[in-house]
């Protein structure tokens, strides 16, 4: 069974050893690639669908797998105890659900020992969510995948929070610190998407919503212009 290059990135954050809830499992391809190259010791698959359960366990069966990893209906994490799992992964869900499940599932987060999350929106509402409510992005990857980026990162409980600008929570401090290649790639891929909006923008003279529109653009395009200052080369 081969991953996606998603799924590979997301699962690249585990460490060995964990124990795994996997929320919105899908087919269980995750639980089943951690299990079987013994990144993690169980796991368990968790859907709030049937179908994609029920796949899910059938995937996990054919591989022999089912006495360690349990596929469960679930809502987030409400079917999961506090202390069955120290590793939640939420992948390939909108960012406000990412955090509605951190929320709803509070008592067992506070039992984990850190999270991996991959929102497929508002992933710098998710980087804030974190650093107000005692975690810190200790790790974040992103990978491009048929002409699409997606970022991830893993989370750990912390007492001290750290300090962020908000092109830092719109494009990840982890990813800009390492000066990622995909990061920078994408970087590139929104100046330019800016640039031609702005210059639509500036035909439709007079319209109020316009005028909104690109002020709320300029500053997108100052944020997209910190991060690209920290690909910069500095001068000898």
């Amino acid at each position: 069974m081969e991953l996606s290059k998603r799924l590979h990135a997301v699962a690249g954050l585990v460490t060995e050893g964990a124990s795994v809830a996997d929320i919105g499992t899908d087919h269980g391809y995750v639980p089943i690639y951690l299990v079987r190259r013994g990144i993690a010791e169980k796991a368990i698959a968790l859907d709030i669908n049937k179908g994609p359960l029920a796949r899910a366990e059938a995937h996990i069966a054919s591989y022999g797998l089912s006495e360690r990893i349990e596929a469960r209906l679930s809502d987030g994490l409400l079917g999961v105890r506090p202390g069955e799992v120290d590793v939640m992964i939420a992948a390939g869900m909108g960012g406000g659900l990412v955090i509605r499940i951190m929320e709803e599932g509070k008592e067992v987060v506070n039992t984990l020992k850190y999270c991996i999350l991959q929102p497929q929106s508002e992933i710098g509402r998710v980087r804030r969510y974190l650093d107000e409510n005692g975690f810190r992005i200790a790790k974040e990857d992103m990978v491009e995948e048929d002409g699409k980026f997606y970022p991830m990162m893993k989370a750990v409980h912390t007492e001290h929070g750290e300090d962020y600008e908000e092109y830092e929570y719109r494009y990840g401090k982890r990813l800009l610190e390492a000066r990622h290649p995909t990061l920078y790639k994408f970087l590139l891929r929104e100046r330019r998407m800016q640039a031609d909006i702005q210059a639509k923008l500036g035909r439709q003279e007079g319209s109020e919503g316009a005028k909104r529109r690109m002020r709320e653009l300029e500053g997108e395009i100052g944020c997209t212009e910190q991060a690209l200052s920290r690909f910069a080369v500095p001068d000898i």
